[in-house]
Formats: C-alpha cells, structure tokens, sequence
C-alpha cells in the first residue's frame, strides 16, 4: 500500500459555474487567484480552453462527484505538481473524500506549502526552466478509483502499524523517460510559473487503487487570449457597424 497526499480542504460546493470539464468521478475548473472566479473554457476540435493573462496566479480546483474516495495526479506542462517528477498517471497525487473539493494553488513544496501557480511567458515557466518545455499549455488530471478489500470477519481489536500514524514518503518516482526532442515553441505562448510560497496544508494517507490504468483523464489547454483567438479557437470580437463611431466633427479633405 502507497503513502499518497489527502487534501486539507473541502467541503462539497453546489451550484458549479463554468466547470471546465465534468467527469464521471471529478469535476475540473480552474480558478483566476487574481479575480477569485472560474475562468470561461472554450470548447474547439473535440478539447477545452482557458485563456490566461501573464502575471495571474491560478489554482486547479477539483470536485470529487463520486461517494468514494478517488486519487488524483495532477500534471501541469507535463510536470507533476506534487514531486516536480516529468509526469506519468502511476505517480503521487492527491486523495479526495467522498463528495469532497479542493483547490490547487500551486506546485507543493512541503507538507505546508507550495510554490504559486502563475502564468507567464514560455521561457519563465517551471518546466522550461527546468529543460522540460515540450507540454507547456496544458493541465491534466488522472483520475483512480480505491481499491475495495472484501469484507473478512471481524477480528479483535489491535495495535495499529506505525505507518498508517505519520507522516511517510511519497511514492517512489519511476525512472525517468528519456527526453523526447523539443518542438519549437512560439515566444509569446503561456506557461505556468513558480512563484510565491503559499500556505496549503495537506498530509499522507494510505490508497490503493482499483487500477493501474486511471478511469479517466481530463484535459485544459491554456494559451494567451490573444493566441487563442490567432488560432481560431476563440472568435474574434465582432465589430458591429456604430451608429455613433467618433467625437466631433472633423474637417473635411481639401
């Protein structure tokens, strides 16, 4: 059995405005720290959006659905938010109760803080910064169900082992894939930065997963405004005819 991250956090919140994606077990969104409110998604080619503006920290806000406890591994431009590892689905994450929400503001530093999520431009990200550019612009979430033990007969009570008392290890990081060859990257895409220290307590718990392979997997692309609409993704503002366009009255052409 794994030690993993459960979340100080949590109550369930009804009435979920802008909720990026809505899964089967977790509901995503994310948070703009700067204004407090959900960020509008955008939905094109079959993915979701966010647009973001360099200089606002950010949380990922999760919402277990479900009436058990999940795990979720959190990923942001290809860097779990828990280890600093290059992410994989099998790594640490975090444990949601039943009916439970959280917030994640940031990349974890201890069991007490973590370092803000900002967005800022591609070379100040973390993972560029760390020679790992290739999936900036994207949050993921792995989602795992726990592992059910069938029900044996009761037996007397007992001492319990020292592990399931403190605090453990994380899990182990798995080796590290080999670097695939870095795309080029336009110099004015976002990335998400590590900024200031931030208190958010969490603390370990013990969970086993039904699966090695999660039951699903959500997905946020974020990008500039400016970027999104360049691509298509968000539509231009439209630019209807004014019937009152200027101020005074010019002088005519001579």
């Amino acid at each position: 059995m794994k030690k993993l991250l459960t979340l100080l956090a949590a109550t369930w919140l009804t009435g979920c405005a802008n909720i990026a994606d809505a899964g089967a077990l977790l509901d995503v969104a994310v948070i703009n720290r700067s204004s407090g409110e959900r960020m509008t998604t955008y939905r094109h080619g079959g993915r979701l959006y966010v647009a973001g503006t360099p200089g606002d920290r950010y949380a990922v806000e999760l919402r277990n659905r479900s009436g058990a406890r999940v795990l979720a591994v959190l990923s942001v431009d290809g860097v779990n938010a828990v280890t600093g590892q290059t992410a994989a689905p099998r790594q640490s994450g975090y444990v949601l109760d039943a009916g439970s929400s959280a917030e994640i503001s940031g990349w974890r530093k201890s069991m007490d803080d973590v370092a803000a999520f900002y967005f800022t431009a591609l070379p100040d990200s973390y993972a560029a910064r760390t020679d790992r550019p290739d999936h900036v612009g994207v949050i993921g979430v792995a989602v795992f169900r726990e592992r059910v033990e069938p029900r044996v007969e009761e037996q007397p009570p007992a001492l319990a082992k020292s592990e399931t008392l403190g605090a453990a290890r994380a899990v182990p990081a798995a080796p590290a894939a080999a670097q695939e060859s870095r795309s080029a990257a336009l110099a004015d895409r976002l990335g998400t930065g590590h900024g200031e220290r931030i208190a958010e307590g969490t603390r370990y718990t013990d969970f086993r997963r039904e699966s090695t392979r999660p039951v699903e997997t959500i997905t946020i692309h974020y990008d500039s405004y400016r970027n999104l609409v360049a691509r298509g993704i968000v539509p231009s503002p439209s630019r209807l005819p004014q019937p009152f366009p200027g101020g005074f009255v010019p002088d005519p052409r001579g």
